[in-house]
């Protein structure tokens, strides 16, 4: 009987062989199920022997952001010019044989930055240490995409990070899979569904091991997205893509790197001229969705030097969570100065949704 990894390159290779067309898509989908639940038995598997040798980062500040590329396209020179970090530098392969961590400071946020060896093909695999390499990626906040300005295509880092159940720029399926005990797999969507029928939804919950559920779809998915929905190894990441070197070549050049990039968010840098490198903090910053918010105790001035800094989409009782965990039960109100507020100190309570720059007053029972 095959194995696990055996099965696994078989489906990989039918895949490969079938071509994709209505009349196939149904057995495709099946196909693409199946890898990916064996997929996750082999992760299972090996996180209950021990994963091995691994790089060992502890997470430090507001935020952490990965640092991922080639080998030699400038990473350690990038970090070393964005933090306190000394990366080794070298104008050959696989300078960098670790995880070098390093902090960016920058508008009152402390963000952590991890230079990472450089990424091959097949790391998905677990080439050139590549497993441990995107165990550490699955962390991060934000991945920075590093690409040489003479290397511009970004489809095998692209590829590798899918492989390993990463996905950039998007967010999880607007699914829900309730399991019952009995009853089959039955389907409901509030829209029309374009790319996929309720057959191919049932074969590939089946192929997941769910027999009896009720699936309740809100979007117009494809089976990837379905079946991203089912596993339980995705990691959802924003990413930036900085194209180095750019002192190398001319104006025009440049021009048609921007067009040919028009869909993603990229700065064009050179680190070892230390152009641009603003823009990247800025960059990383936004990317992030960081929000400063000033604190200011009741009766005296805010402290506009030291922001307390959170993500987007925070409310008051987040804030409250982070200071002290008795905040939250002793609150009576807060009052807000800044783009959040109808009106300078306005009383809210602990449902309001901060904003950057807003000045926060946190009113305490006295007892």
């Amino acid at each position: 009987m095959a194995t696990i990894e055996e099965q696994i390159l078989q489906i990989e290779e039918e895949i490969r062989n079938t071509p994709y067309n209505k009349k196939s898509q149904h057995h495709i989908g099946r196909l693409k199920a199946k890898l990916a639940h064996l997929r996750e038995e082999v992760e299972k598997r090996r996180s209950k022997k021990g994963a091995g040798p691994s790089y060992a980062v502890k997470k430090s500040g507001n935020a952490t952001v990965a640092l991922v590329g080639f080998p030699s396209v400038g990473k350690s020179t990038l970090l070393n010019r964005l933090t306190n970090a000394k990366s080794e530098v070298g104008a050959y392969d696989f300078t960098t044989l670790d995880v070098v961590p390093g902090l960016l400071e920058h508008r009152g946020a402390k963000i952590q930055i991890l230079d990472l060896p450089g990424l091959i093909r097949d790391a998905s695999k677990g080439r050139g240490r590549g497993k441990e390499i995107l165990s550490v990626v699955r962390s991060a906040d934000l991945i920075v995409l590093m690409i040489d300005v003479f290397e511009t295509n970004l489809n095998v880092l692209l590829e590798e990070l899918y492989s390993a159940g990463i996905r950039l720029n998007s967010r999880p399926p607007d699914v829900q899979i309730t399991k019952r005990t009995r009853g089959g797999i039955e389907v409901n969507s509030t829209v029309r569904l374009t790319k996929i029928d309720e057959e191919l939804v049932r074969d590939i919950l089946r192929e997941f091991g769910i027999a009896n559920a009720v699936v309740v779809i809100r979007e117009d998915i494809d089976e990837e997205r379905l079946i991203d929905a089912l596993a339980k190894n995705r990691h959802y990441a924003k990413a930036i893509v900085v194209i180095n070197k750019i002192d190398l070549v001319g104006a025009s050049y440049l021009e048609e790197i921007k067009r040919r990039f028009k869909d993603w968010q990229i700065v064009p840098i050179s680190a070892e001229k230390n152009l641009n490198i603003d823009q990247v903090k800025d960059r990383i910053f936004d990317a992030l969705d960081l929000v400063r918010v000033y604190l200011k105790p009741q009766g005296k001035e805010a402290d506009m030097d030291e922001p307390l800094v959170i993500r987007k989409g925070t409310d008051v009782g987040g804030v409250c969570d982070l200071l002290h965990r008795e905040f939250r039960r002793k609150f009576r109100y807060a009052q807000v100065w800044g783009r959040s507020a109808k009106f300078p100190g306005q009383i809210v309570g602990l449902d309001h949704i901060l904003e950057d720059g807003d000045i926060l007053t946190i009113i305490l029972r006295r007892q």
